[in-house]
C-alpha cells in the first residue's frame, strides 16, 4: 500500500507539470526585465527568450537572419540602417507592432539618461541618434558615427512597445513572463501572439512554458537533473560532464570549443608596487613568450579538462569560423626552446634556479579565484612546467572580489590566471580589451598614450576595423591584431574550454551550438516528449 501511495504521489507530481514545460536553472536572480538594461547572464537569458529583435544571429550557422525585419540595408559608411518590417505582428498583449515601436526603442537605447549597456556598442561618436518611420512598415536609424557590423548589433536590441500600458512586459518574442517568485523561480508562458510558424504552418513556439529555477548550487542542479526534475543543464564543468556521462551517456553533449578564454597575463602597470627588476621581466616580450612556450597546453586539456578543451591560439577561438586567423597555431610546447629564449634575454641557469642578468632569482606569484578546481589544477601543471626552467611559481588564491580589486584598482599582483567569457563573434566585442586606453586592457589598463609601438599599432588596427564597412577588410585588420598578439604575448591564451551541457531525452529538436545559449538557442522549436516536429 505504501509503495502504491508513493507511486501515485509521484504520478500526480509529474501530472502537475505541464507536458509542454521546459525546466532549467538560472544561477542568479535576474537584475532586470528591461531588455535595454541587461548586463548579467540571467537577465540575458530572459531577454533572449522573451524579447523580439529585428535581426538574429543564428547560433548554429553563425549567420544573420531577419526576424521582425524582412530586409535591411546599411548605408552612409555604417552610419545609417533601414529596415523593412514584417506586417500583421502584435505584442503579447495584443498591441500592434509598428515602425513607431522601432523608432521609440532606438531613441530609448541611445538616451544618455537610460545608460543602456546594450547601447554602448552603437556609441562610436558623440552626438544624437536620428530614428523615424520612412513608411507604414519601414524605419530608419542614423547614428552620429559609423558603427561596425551595424546590423549584427541589433541581435541584442529587444523591441519595446511605444504605446502599450504594460511597457516592457509587452513582448514580441516566443515567451513572456507569467510568474516571478524572487529567489525561487520565473515562469515564462507561451506568447499567444508570437508571429512565427513552422514549415507546416503550425504556430510557434511548440512549448507551453519554460520554468527557470533560481539555483546557485551546481551539485544540486545536477542531482535534480538526474531525478528528472530538470530538462537541461546548459553548462557543465568537465568533471560533472564525465560523471554524468558514465551514468546517463545519452544525456550529455560536448559541442566543441567555446569562445571562452583561459588566460594568463603579467602586471605591466608602471605604478604597480613591484620591484623594478620584476617589472622588466614582465615587460619583456621574450620573457612572456618563453613562459608561453614552457606551458604544456595539451597537458592542461588532457589532465584538467579531461579532453574537453582545445589549446588556444589567441583572441579568436577555432569555433569563430570567420574571424579566426587560420595561419596561426597555438604556441608550441618546448622547455628547451623556452630556456634558449630566456638565455637570449639575459637569463641563465645556476643550479636548479633561473637567474636574471643581475642575479635575481626568477620567482613570481600567480593569483586566481578561490573555489575554482580547474584553475587550481591548471596552476599545479604550470608550476611543474616552469620548475623545469628553474622558475619558482607561487600560487595565491583569492576570493573573486579581491582578485578583481587587485587587477583593476590596486594593481597589487604579479601575474594572474583567469577565465574570460566571450559571447561575441565580432572583434568589436573585444575593443575594451585591445585598445590601450581601455579600462579592461588587462596587463596595463587606461593608458593615456600607448606604452609600446605594438600597442599603438593594435590601437590603429582595431579602430580601422571598427570604421571599415567591408567585412573582408575588417578581417584583414583583425588578422594582423591576432598576429601581433601571438608575437608579443601580452596575454597568454591557454585553452578554449568546450561547451558542455546535458539534455533530457524528453527534449526534442535540440541542435547544440557553441555560441550561447548553446542548447535553447532555438527555444521556440523545442518540444517535450512526443515525436520530432519541423525544425524549420
Amino acid at each position: 500500500m505504501l509503495r502504491l501511495v508513493a507511486a501515485l504521489l509521484f504520478t500526480l507530481t509529474l501530472a502537475a507539470q505541464s507536458a509542454g514545460e521546459l525546466r532549467f536553472c538560472l544561477r542568479t536572480e535576474p537584475k532586470t526585465f528591461n531588455p535595454l538594461l541587461v548586463e548579467d547572464e540571467s537577465s540575458e537569458t530572459i531577454r533572449y527568450l522573451t524579447a523580439g529583435v529585428l535581426v538574429r544571429l543564428n547560433r548554429y550557422t553563425q549567420e544573420l537572419e531577419g526576424e521582425l525585419t524582412s530586409k535591411w540595408k546599411v548605408t552612409e559608411n555604417g552610419r545609417r540602417i533601414d529596415f523593412d518590417l514584417r506586417q500583421n505582428v502584435s505584442f503579447s498583449d495584443g498591441t500592434p507592432f509598428t515602425c513607431e515601436d522601432v523608432a521609440y526603442t532606438i531613441r530609448q537605447l541611445m538616451d544618455p539618461a537610460l545608460h543602456s549597456p546594450t547601447g554602448d556598442a552603437f556609441r562610436s561618436a558623440p552626438g544624437a541618434v536620428e530614428s523615424k518611420c520612412t513608411g507604414a512598415a519601414s524605419v530608419m536609424a542614423r547614428f552620429p558615427g559609423p558603427v561596425a557590423a551595424l546590423a549584427a548589433q541589433f541581435d541584442q536590441v529587444g523591441i519595446l512597445s511605444a504605446r502599450s500600458a504594460h511597457k516592457e512586459s509587452a513582448v514580441l518574442g516566443p515567451f513572456m513572463v507569467g510568474e516571478y517568485k524572487a529567489g525561487s523561480y520565473i515562469l515564462l508562458r507561451r506568447n499567444p501572439n508570437y508571429w512565427k510558424h513552422d514549415a507546416n504552418g503550425k504556430k510557434l513556439p511548440y512549448l507551453d512554458a519554460i520554468r527557470l529555477e533560481i539555483q546557485q548550487n551546481r551539485e544540486l542542479e545536477l542531482l535534480r537533473f538526474r531525478r528528472n526534475q530538470l530538462d537541461i543543464v546548459n553548462k557543465l564543468d568537465p568533471e560533472m560532464y564525465d560523471r554524468l556521462s558514465a551514468e546517463m551517456p545519452k544525456s550529455v553533449i560536448d559541442a566543441g570549443p567555446s569562445l571562452d578564454w583561459e588566460v594568463v597575463f603579467f602586471n605591466q602597470v608602471a605604478s604597480a608596487p613591484l620591484p623594478d627588476y620584476k617589472r622588466r621581466w614582465f615587460q619583456s616580450d621574450e620573457f612572456r613568450r618563453a613562459i608561453s612556450e614552457a606551458i604544456n597546453r595539451d597537458d592542461i586539456c588532457r589532465v584538467v579538462y579531461r579532453g574537453h578543451a582545445r589549446p588556444a591560439v589567441g583572441p579568436a577561438s577555432v569555433s569563430n569560423r570567420f574571424w579566426l586567423n587560420a595561419s596561426l597555431k597555438p604556441a608550441p610546447y618546448s622547455a628547451s626552446a623556452a630556456l634558449a629564449r630566456l638565455e637570449r634575454d639575459g637569463f641563465h641557469r645556476s643550479g636548479n634556479a633561473l637567474l636574471d642578468r643581475d642575479r635575481h632569482k626568477v620567482e613570481f606569484s600567480m593569483i586566481t579565484n578561490a573555489g575554482n578546481k580547474l584553475h587550481e589544477r591548471t596552476l599545479a601543471l604550470i608550476q611543474q612546467d616552469l620548475a623545469k626552467l628553474g622558475i619558482q611559481l607561487n600560487v595565491v588564491v583569492l576570493d573573486f572580489p579581491s582578485l578583481i580589486e587587485r587587477i583593476s584598482r590596486s594593481f597589487n599582483y604579479e601575474s594572474v590566471l583567469m577565465a574570460i567569457t566571450n559571447v561575441d563573434l565580432d572583434p568589436n566585442g573585444q575593443m575594451n580589451i585591445w585598445l590601450s586606453s581601455a579600462d579592461n586592457h588587462q596587463w596595463n589598463p587606461a593608458q593615456k598614450t600607448p606604452a609600446t609601438p605594438w600597442e599603438a599599432e593594435i590601437d590603429k588596427l582595431m579602430q580601422a576595423q571598427n570604421a571599415a564597412q567591408d567585412l573582408n577588410k575588417r578581417k584583414a585588420y583583425f588578422d594582423k591584431v591576432q598576429q601581433i598578439v601571438w608575437e608579443r604575448a601580452p596575454i597568454l591564451f591557454l585553452v578554449n574550454p568546450n561547451a558542455l551541457s546535458a539534455v533530457s531525452s524528453n527534449v526534442k529538436n535540440v541542435t547544440p551550438a557553441t555560441l550561447r545559449p548553446q542548447i535553447y538557442w532555438n527555444a521556440e522549436r523545442l518540444t517535450i516528449g512526443g515525436t520530432l516536429v519541423s525544425q524549420r
